[in-house]
C-alpha cells in the first residue's frame, strides 16, 4: 500500500526537477496521485476501513490545495499535469 523509495525516485524523475526535486508542487502532486490510487484499491477491498478512509480525504484535500495554486501559478502546467496523471476537473 505504501510507495517504496524507488517508486518516489521515479516519481519524482518524472514530474519533479530533478531526482532530488521532492518540494516542487507538480513532484508532490504526481506523489499524491500514486498514494490516492493505492488507497482507493484498498479500500475497495476493504470497505469498513474508515480511518483510511479519512485518510484518503485528507490527501485528496491535499491534493486539491496544491492543485489550485499551480493553476493560480502556471495555468499550462496544471493543465499538462492533470493530462498526464488523468486526473478529472
Amino acid at each position: 500500500m505504501n510507495v517504496t523509495t524507488e517508486e518516489k525516485k521515479e516519481i519524482f524523475e518524472k514530474y519533479g526537477k530533478s531526482a532530488q526535486d521532492t518540494g516542487s508542487a507538480e513532484a508532490q502532486v504526481a506523489l499524491f496521485t500514486e498514494r490516492i490510487n493505492r488507497l482507493t484499491i484498498h479500500l475497495k477491498e476493504h470497505k469498513k476501513d474508515h480511518s483510511t478512509r479519512l485518510g484518503l480525504l485528507k490527501l485528496v484535500g491535499k491534493r486539491r490545495r496544491l492543485l489550485n495554486y499551480l493553476m493560480k501559478k502556471d495555468i499550462e502546467l496544471y493543465r499538462k499535469l492533470i493530462k498526464e496523471l488523468g486526473i478529472r476537473k
